[in-house]
């Protein structure tokens, strides 16, 4: 690849080369860095285009321009480009000469140099640490209970966290609960939300919103007409949406009136009229700021209305099942999850498409488990568009997130230094990865998280760069340990670790949402399944051979820990992997529900979308039948064991 090229992509923070899973160099072909620098605004398709945009980059580079945003620790100090003033947040000028001193108070300030001007973070230097607590991950879509609408809702959140807090869990983390677009067919999936910074009316209890006391006895019992059972062998999203939608549009002349008009409560009435794909509606319409919308918001003012009451309802719901798990004496209480990005057709993609690179979409380079690349459908920030933006989206997601929740889990924690750019009609393959301000990213967070009183855990498995686990333990900032795959990578042939020697500032568990389950695992479900969808990377027999061989290796290092008999049965062992995670050091030890009550199937399988019902497996039992379940007393007593 030609120098100047690679400068160029370099200046932009667009890598020519990467580490691949094997450890080995892999270069980036040049067509790839070329349009993914489209992507951002640079032109480089010439030697002379690539000249002329490179000496633009090492104009700005050799003045003396203030970043658009800047973010500072606690503690560190800044030299600036003249002398500048801060004007902090509660409105107090600062003069603070040549250079940003160690004691600026926490927050979002205004930095002033000469002419130019700056947002200013100072953000803490490491979050508190988080206590030691034994919990639960839950899908709450599956979790259902006798008065649930076909899927797990908030109350059951409720009920959950009052019981799991007084057996003595501190923890509960969430799958995404975040809004979908309010259009049929209706997204099973919770890591494609429309936007991540509103709640799926999806999970609402309908008769224990407010109004529903309000109504008459006639409407009332309409609303329970609608009432679908929870019992299902595949959840159908639609048919819930449908009834639930249609019970809280019986209730809403009962909803008192308020002029809300969020840019989600706006997409929202207009997919309903356009289609969930904001790219296919009239051109007038979509950019949120274009006069059609302005004239939109009057004439749909009764749904904009409508769907404004769904998020607070779905707010008052949260704050109940939030302030349950902090009276049931949880030391942490209830964690979300946040997905990498959102359905580029959907609510956040049209309301903050000018600081998204809305022409390309996220992925992951090929490995071994899939060897043609990932493409997520998901399109990523603009770093540059962001920065400018003083990073206030992100902030105001990260908000949005920590309004109702004591804790936060960030899918893919390494895309706040880095992800996986595809360029527009490229396969997953031919792409490139793109970096990002993470000292930027992660001290917001850290900021946000510390003023919400949260933990953060960031899920870092997979092939990631060392710096990202090390940067989230200096903050105090809890890292991911999966027992299959928790290995001694630097000893021959990186057998499992021992449990005393898992990280200490993580959170363990048996397995994850993409992952076999303990029983699937033992069984080798996760081979039989795939084998049959015609997913498996490589041949049946190979794939049998080595899941035997991780589960031989998995028993082994059970017997040894003396957590496991060898005569044990199928919910011993189930048991005795919880076991083993209490021996560990790591701060949260979480146990999912389909792990301990040995349901064989995943809740989903990477790789697939029809053949497999992501998303779509209920929990095979009640609520309440599960927490009277003698093998959740068992796993109960394993994880308080130490």
């Amino acid at each position: 690849m030609d120098d100047l090229l690679v400068e160029l992509a370099a200046a932009h923070g667009v890598a020519t080369w990467y580490e691949g899973s094997q450890r080995r160099r892999v270069e980036v072909d040049a067509e790839v860095v070329v349009a993914v620098l489209a992507q951002l605004g640079v032109t480089a398709d010439t030697p002379e285009q690539v000249r002329a945009e490179l000496a633009r980059v090492r104009a700005e580079a050799a003045g003396e321009a203030l970043p658009p945003t800047v973010v500072l620790r606690a503690g560190d100090t800044r030299a600036l480009p003249g002398d500048g003033q801060v004007r902090t947040e509660d409105g107090q000028l600062l003069t603070v000469g040549s250079e940003l001193p160690a004691d600026l108070p926490l927050g979002w300030h205004t930095l002033h140099v000469g002419e130019q001007t700056a947002t200013l973070v100072v953000a803490p230097a490491k979050l508190p640490e988080p206590p030691r607590a034994w919990g639960w991950m839950v899908q709450l879509y599956a979790l259902h209970s006798a008065r649930s609408w076909g899927v797990g809702d908030l109350a059951d959140l409720r009920e959950l966290v009052g019981w799991a807090g007084g057996t003595g869990a501190g923890v509960v983390l969430l799958n995404p609960l975040h809004a979908v677009a309010p259009v049929h067919p209706i997204q099973p999936s919770p890591y494609s939300p429309s936007s991540r910074r509103f709640t799926n009316p999806i999970y609402l209890r309908v008769d224990e919103v407010p109004e529903y006391a309000l109504a008459d006895e006639s409407t009332r019992a309409r609303v329970d007409a609608l009432a679908v059972s929870p019992d299902w062998a595949r959840i159908d999203y639609d048919a819930v949406w449908r009834a639930k939608i249609g019970a809280l549009e019986l209730l809403w002349p009962y909803a008192e009136k308020s002029t809300e008009d969020s840019d989600f409560a706006v997409y929202s009435a207009l997919a309903e009229r356009h289609g969930a794909d904001w790219r296919d509606w009239p051109e007038p319409l979509r950019h949120p700021e274009n006069p059609a919308v302005a004239a939109a918001r009057t004439e749909l003012a009764d749904r904009i209305a409508f769907h404004g009451w769904l998020q607070r309802l779905c707010d008052r719901q949260l704050a109940q099942a939030q302030q349950a798990a902090r009276d049931s004496g949880m030391a942490v209480g209830i964690v979300h999850d946040l997905p990498v990005g959102v359905d580029p057709g959907g609510a956040d993609a049209w309301a903050l498409q000018d600081v998204l690179a809305t022409g390309v979409t996220v992925g992951a380079p090929p490995d071994a488990f899939n060897q043609q690349g990932q493409n997520w459908s998901l399109p990523p920030w603009h770093p540059r568009e962001l920065a400018r933006a003083g990073y206030r989206p992100y902030r105001d997601l990260v908000r949005a997130v920590f309004r109702h929740s004591d804790g936060m889990r960030i899918d893919h924690i390494a895309g706040l230094w880095r992800l996986w750019w595809i360029p527009p009609g490229g396969d997953a393959r031919r792409g490139t990865y793109v970096h990002y301000d993470a000292e930027a990213m992660l001290g917001i967070l850290a900021l946000e998280a510390h003023r919400a009183g949260a933990v953060v855990v960031g899920e870092d498995l997979g092939t990631v760069e060392p710096v990202v686990t090390r940067s989230l333990h200096e903050r105090n900032m809890l890292s991911s340990a999966v027992l299959w795959f928790e290995r001694d990578v630097d000893a021959p042939g990186e057998p499992l670790l021992e449990p005393q020697r898992w990280p200490e500032l993580a959170t363990a568990s048996v397995s994850t949402h993409d992952l076999p389950t303990a029983a699937g695992f033992l069984r080798g479900e996760h081979v039989r399944v795939r084998a049959e969808l015609g997913v498996l990377a490589g041949d049946v027999e190979s794939e049998q051979d080595n899941a035997a061989r991780e589960r031989e290796e998995l028993l082994a290092l059970m017997r040894r820990a003396g957590v496991l008999t060898e005569d044990a049965s199928e919910q011993d062992t189930i048991v005795a992997m919880h076991a083993l995670l209490a021996r560990t050091p790591c701060r949260f030890v979480l146990a999912s529900p389909y792990d301990v009550i040995g349901e064989p199937r995943q809740p989903n399988l990477p790789g697939t979308v029809s053949e497999y019902p992501n998303w779509k497996i209920p929990f095979p039992v009640h609520l309440a039948e599960f927490t009277a379940d003698p093998r959740v007393r068992r796993a109960i007593e394993a994880l308080r064991a130490p």
